[in-house]
């Protein structure tokens, strides 16, 4: 059994780092679902973690960051989590494997391996619900290869090879390994024996095929004494049971409630699928479409679409920037790729403390920069984990100084009428 040193109750069984806030939620709906009292923190907490949290998300904007920087970000949750009483660590990113060669990705996943002194660890952004499979080591979103998903005109992290032991190899020291979905369809001690073998020929990061969620099961079963797993939210699917087996889960679930009041919607991203629900939503509510150069220029500020949105928000509104990617590689060409997206996310977490501070209070955000930007504008400690609305994301009730409900949405995330559920799922006007 678990130990009982804080108030009674046991330590945190998993902790886990995600690198940006959508992704965050996104696990941490994985994990409650799964039956594990789930907390998102915002950033590194000052403080100890809630006595009866069993899975702790912390929440960090290190992406797009340097690697340097991503590194010691995530060392320092590590670090914070072990001290929380942390028996497993998992490194969430992007099932789309969001990262440049030059990336991050690779760089942490070694230093955390350094740190927890792990033999191997396995590498899979894998979530069949949302269409991304993994086979040969090959991404796919949706039967399509990652390059030809859409995902090679990201503009800040554009996947142009779908290869991601390749892709790894380009940020890694050590050679990258695979376990192919042969070795998974045989169940989890054949998965735990390749594993064995990766790390005995000095693998230390293993790439493992998975295309359902059968498969992320056992692989799941394979990673119960495993000190460090990386992975999307998918990854996490069968890590519950192996508390569970070891009757150390409580069933305490995580508080959630709904609000009530005025709602907009924010979207800062350009992916199609983000695309597409802007489309849709914009048909039946009232929308305001921000440029990059006007942003940057200052033809366009908070101020002003606060007031555009105030004047019809019983509507939901909606603010956003998600521009066709060809317009944003044009705006990043005249103002630097670093200048527009500061000035976008500054733009919309400007907005959205206006917003909150003006009564609003249910709010729900597209793309995981601007999720990222709003949520530290907004100054939000914690999340309480609610309803997931769409796979991979769930309603949250925020704690800080401006309470309210949101959704955050990774940016291909969502059905067409995700924005009408999310607005539901957190509340009524």
């Amino acid at each position: 059994m678990g130990t009982t040193t804080r108030m009674g109750y046991r330590d945190m069984l998993l902790g886990c780092i995600a690198d940006d806030f959508t992704g965050a939620s996104d696990l941490a709906n994985t994990l409650a679902k799964g039956g594990m009292a789930t907390m998102q923190f915002v950033g590194i907490p000052d403080g100890a973690a809630p006595p009866d949290c069993e899975a702790g998300v912390v929440a960090l904007k290190s992406r797009t960051i340097p690697p340097a920087e991503a590194v010691a970000q995530s060392l320092a949750a590590c670090e914070w989590l072990l001290a929380q009483g942390a028996r497993q660590i998992l490194f969430k990113y992007c099932s789309t494997f969001d990262s440049t060669k030059q990336g991050n990705i690779g760089p942490v996943a070694e230093a955390l391996i350094e740190r927890l002194g792990a033999d191997v660890a396995v590498v899979c952004p894998v979530f069949p619900a949302t269409g991304r499979t993994l086979f040969m080591g090959h991404l796919f979103v949706n039967g399509v290869l990652l390059s030809e998903s859409g995902m090679q005109n990201h503009p800040l992290t554009p996947m142009t090879d779908p290869d991601i032991r390749r892709w790894l190899g380009h940020q890694t020291r050590g050679e990258v390994g695979l376990v192919p979905f042969s070795v998974v369809r045989q169940g989890f001690d054949a998965i735990g024996l390749a594993l064995a073998d990766e790390a005995k020929a000095g693998r230390r990061l293993a790439v493992i095929d998975a295309v359902a969620d059968d498969d992320l099961l056992a692989i799941g079963g394979a990673l119960g004494e495993a000190k460090l797993v990386t992975g999307g939210s998918g990854i996490a699917l069968g890590l519950p049971e192996n508390f569970r087996k070891k009757g150390l889960l409580t069933g305490r679930g995580t508080s959630f409630t709904k609000g009530r009041g005025g709602a907009a919607v924010l979207s800062g991203s350009c992916s199609n699928q983000s695309r597409a629900q802007v489309k849709a939503y914009t048909a039946k509510h009232p929308g305001l479409a921000v440029m990059p150069d006007d942003v940057v220029s200052g033809a366009m500020t908070a101020k002003a679409a606060f007031e555009h949105v105030m004047q019809r928000i019983g509507h939901a509104p909606m603010v956003y920037s998600s521009a066709d990617p060809a317009e944003v590689r044009a705006a990043q060409e005249r103002h630097g790729k670093a200048e527009v997206a500061e000035a976008i996310e500054g733009f919309f977490g400007e907005l959205a403390v206006m917003l909150v501070d003006a009564g609003v209070a249910r709010l729900v955000v597209g793309g995981g920069e601007t999720s990222g930007a709003v949520v530290t504008a907004l100054e939000v400690n914690r999340f309480h984990i609610g309803p997931e609305i769409d796979p991979g994301v769930p309603a949250l009730a925020a704690e800080g100084p401006r309470p309210i409900r949101l959704a955050l949405k990774s940016g291909n995330f969502g059905a067409l009428d995700f924005y009408e559920k999310a607005l539901a799922a957190l509340g009524t006007s």
